[in-house]
């Protein structure tokens, strides 16, 4: 695994590990909807994030962009869209999570620069 991609992989476990504890931080908890997504994804995500670290394969990174994509329009899909905290938060989160990831599979991706002759 390429050190920027190791990078990538561990701010996604960071976040990660920020959406599970972010009910408590944030003052959601209570908000059973946006909680258990918090929950859930954050263990998801983490695990994927793991997982590349361990082993990095091309698909964990689709996965965590799938994810963060979820993340990021969960309140409007479970219903909680009208709460400040829980949509401030998973919207951003998701967004951060789902940009690392386009990122990584961007430079996964990109052609190596040409040299003239």
């Amino acid at each position: 695994m390429k050190h920027n991609q190791a990078i990538g992989n561990v701010l996604n476990l960071l976040l990660a590990v920020w959406l599970f504890l972010s009910p408590w931080v944030v003052g959601f908890a209570g908000v059973m909807p946006a909680a258990w997504t918090a929950w859930l994804s954050g263990i998801a995500i983490a695990v994927f994030a793991i997982a590349a670290l361990a082993a990095f394969a091309e698909w964990e990174e689709w996965i965590n962009l799938i994810l963060g994509i979820w993340v990021l329009i969960s309140p409007w899909i479970v219903h909680v869209a009208s709460q400040h905290r829980p949509t401030v938060t998973l919207l951003l989160t998701g967004l951060a999570i789902a940009i690392i990831a386009a990122i990584e599979l961007w430079m996964m991706h990109r052609a190596p620069p040409r040299i003239a002759a």
